[in-house]
């Protein structure tokens, strides 16, 4: 019987090891069929339950604008996205609620400018592991992108 079980896992689990690099070359074309890109994809990571923040840069190589609306991650509760400050000497951040990327245009989320904010872990994360994120466009496919976590150092 417990041979039985454990065939039974085993053949879940190449099922599950088979469809996965499939679903992955799916996810691909869809990234590559929009004409949008995303580059240099970065979490970085502070000690405990701190929040993270995601830097990137996002090109729009179609003729149309497009229209980033959030982000979200299994790996946080809550993924938002935030734009950092400094007016009058005052640093601030605000959050956004959407970012428009011109046609030909990049948009950097970078330290001290945009940026997405990752809050709450529902999982142990360590400095080079990777994070699926799922970028969400106004009438655009979904683009998922992985994120290298890293240390706010390297930044």
């Amino acid at each position: 019987m417990a041979n039985e079980r454990q065939a039974g896992r085993l053949q879940r689990l190449a099922h599950r090891l088979a469809w996965g690099p499939l679903a992955l070359l799916l996810l691909a074309s869809v990234a590559q069929a929009s004409d949008l890109e995303v580059t240099d994809a970065r979490l970085s990571l502070l000690p405990g339950d701190m929040p993270g923040a995601g830097y990137f840069r996002l090109h729009n190589a179609g003729d149309e604008p497009a229209m980033l609306v959030s982000a979200d991650s299994d790996a946080f509760d809550s993924v938002e996205m935030h734009r950092s400050m400094n007016e009058d000497g005052m640093a601030s951040m605000h959050a956004v609620s959407q970012l428009e990327i011109a046609p030909g245009e990049t948009l950097e989320f970078a330290p001290r400018g945009y940026h997405l904010m990752f809050m709450k872990r529902t999982r142990p994360l360590a400095v080079g592991d990777r994070v699926e994120v799922v970028l969400e466009f106004d009438g655009e496919e979904p683009l998922p992108v992985t994120f290298d976590v890293v240390s706010p150092a390297s930044m």
